[in-house]
């Protein structure tokens, strides 16, 4: 008599022997999404740190994100996306945060003290005065360093 099918031990032997892989290979691919964010994260503030200085170059160091370039006047959001995206001329587009998938830039004013933690409100945190821009995500990376000191 022929065999037509399979039987339920080798059934059973077959969902173990992809359960142990799955088991192996799942939190491979977590780690890797996880450390692309990482990555990600640096490079787009790599590139906001260095538009922000190619525009504080150009403008006799007074950076993004003052209106009329007035480091006098209070900083404002509008301010920095003209300055930085206007005519494509620094940036094409602000950046997303990674991490919250948010591009919108908390800008901090002059007299203000630099927030000690993100609170993940907004993409990023930036206080012209001192041309710091921070990525505003709470939590810590795989090697333990928090997002917010990147």
């Amino acid at each position: 008599m022929k065999k037509k099918a399979f039987s339920l031990i080798e059934l059973m032997i077959v969902v173990s022997i992809l359960g142990i892989m799955a088991a192996i290979v799942i939190p491979m691919f977590q780690d890797n999404i996880q450390k692309a964010k990482e990555a990600a994260a640096k490079d787009s503030l790599r590139i906001l740190r260095t538009a922000i200085e190619a525009y504080a170059a150009k403008n006799n160091g007074i950076p993004p994100g003052y209106p009329n370039n007035d480091p006098t006047q209070t900083p404002a959001l509008f301010g920095v996306m003209v300055h930085l995206i206007g005519n494509l001329q620094y940036l094409k587009e602000i950046p997303e945060n990674p991490f919250n998938d948010d591009s919108v830039i908390t800008v901090i004013d002059n007299g203000d003290a630099f927030p000690a933690e993100a609170d993940g409100s907004s993409g990023w945190i930036y206080q012209p005065a001192t041309k710091n821009i921070r990525l505003n995500y709470p939590g810590a990376d795989s090697e333990g360093v928090k997002y917010f000191e990147y």
